[in-house]
């Protein structure tokens, strides 16, 4: 949970660097916007630990083999909610790590207040970040709310995941943010091998 909140806010960090761009071509902005927010992601640190904390080639081949890979390594999620900010379709992530955090939940109050939070968020009509489901999903969740528990979510969590796995996921590995943090990654490899 912890570390979906510090990954949060780095992605807050790397989406307000470039809000001066505003009037440039929108297909310009979209590749320069990446560049800025790729080398925020991977700049080189003094520290030579963090150094070896950005992600491999091995990673990012990892990476292209399963969506669990990706959402299991810090800088994957990270990159992937940069592309989807860039397609537009960021709330899909940002439901999916809010069902996670909702799952490791433990007291009814919060339970209650966090379901509530979600349902207005992510799931009822018109919200700000309202999620792809059909009416039967959004639904039980609206009647699961009386009395909520830990699965509430799980079949809206399960749809947009495949939504994503089927979709977003795909573009994300073929898109030109993930060839450009392969070649990165491939430069840094070289480079900390020839210290």
């Amino acid at each position: 949970m912890r570390e979906a909140t510090v990954c949060l806010r780095e992605m807050a960090c790397v989406m307000c660097i470039n809000s001066s761009d505003i009037h440039m071509d929108k297909n310009a902005n979209k590749n320069r916007n990446w560049r800025t927010r790729l080398s925020y992601l991977l700049k080189n640190s003094t520290s030579p630990r963090k150094r070896y904390n950005k992600p491999t080639v091995d990673e990012l081949d990892q990476w292209a083999q399963s969506l669990d890979k990706l959402l299991s390594s810090r800088y994957g999620r990270i990159a992937f909610q940069v592309f989807l900010k860039s397609e537009f379709c960021e709330e899909n992530l940002e439901f999916w790590l809010a069902c996670e955090d909702f799952q490791q939940l433990k007291s009814p109050n919060k339970l209650a207040s966090r379901a509530r939070s979600i349902y207005e968020e992510f799931i009822k009509c018109e919200s700000p970040k309202e999620v792809n489901l059909d009416f039967y999903t959004r639904d039980a969740i609206e009647q699961s709310l009386h009395i909520p528990s830990l699965s509430c979510f799980r079949a809206a969590q399960t749809k947009v995941y495949g939504l994503m796995e089927n979709n977003c996921y795909p573009r994300f590995i073929l898109s030109s943010l993930y060839s450009d943090l392969h070649t990165v990654a491939k430069q840094r490899d070289r480079s900390l091998k020839a210290q």
